[in-house]
């Protein structure tokens, strides 16, 4: 069979919400789509399924000489997570640890600022946690959102993608609660094969997205 082709990241972001009607309209769920492609697809599943939608900034910590290779992470919430076997294993020094650390976090703050404005983040703490991209390549990134996630405490979190590689989607099992996922191709080379239209999301898209779903969520609860 061959693998499903999204014409965009809206029909991509229905298609998923498809498969997550189980959470629709409770006020347990929360979704979290990670900037910026992410961000297209959330919006339609939470506008689907009547949740808030918040933005979760993820930023890896790569080694100061192989930036690809990923030590930590830093996220939305003022968390760190650092995988101690790595920084170990690499001998990373303090300095090397905080002088990356710093860099991320200017950029994250900036993200934040920018996507968000003045709307503090949504509360996380004991609810369900649909954490949203628009794919899933090698699953690192993730699985640091993941990690970094858990410790705002969430009661589950729910790993929801379009697309990604049944390898890929074995290694999230491990650590998310749930994953969904609307397609599992096994040849897989990057995201954007799998989409008609893969143009880049812009900042100002994600901040009107995130907008639009604000403002949605205040008119439903008046």
């Amino acid at each position: 069979m061959d693998p499903l082709i999204f014409r965009d990241r809206k029909q991509a972001g229905e298609l998923l919400a498809r498969k997550l009607t189980k959470y629709a309209k409770r006020e347990d769920v929360v979704v979290l789509a990670i900037p910026r492609g992410g961000v297209p697809v959330g919006f339609e599943v939470a506008r689907a399924l009547h949740l808030p939608l918040d933005v979760f900034i993820v930023r890896k910590l790569g080694v100061p000489w192989q930036e690809e290779l990923a030590f930590g992470a830093v996220a939305t919430g003022g968390i760190r997570v650092l995988d101690e076997q790595i920084v170990e294993s690499l001998h990373l020094t303090p300095e090397q640890i905080e002088s990356v650390t710093e860099r991320e976090n200017k950029e994250l703050e900036r993200r934040e600022r920018v996507y968000r404005g003045k709307r503090p983040p949504l509360a996380v703490k004991g609810k369900a946690v649909l954490l949203v991209d628009d794919g899933i390549a090698t699953g690192s990134s993730m699985l640091a959102g993941i990690t970094a996630l858990r410790q705002l405490e969430p009661a589950q979190i729910v790993v929801a993608t379009p697309v990604a590689p049944p390898t890929t989607c074995a290694r999230l099992r491990k650590k998310a609660d749930d994953l969904v996922c609307v397609t599992m191709p096994v040849s897989f080379f990057a995201i954007g094969q799998f989409y008609e239209n893969f143009l880049p999301t812009s900042d100002a898209e994600v901040c009107a997205l995130v907008e639009e779903a604000s403002a949605a969520i205040a008119r439903s609860a008046v």
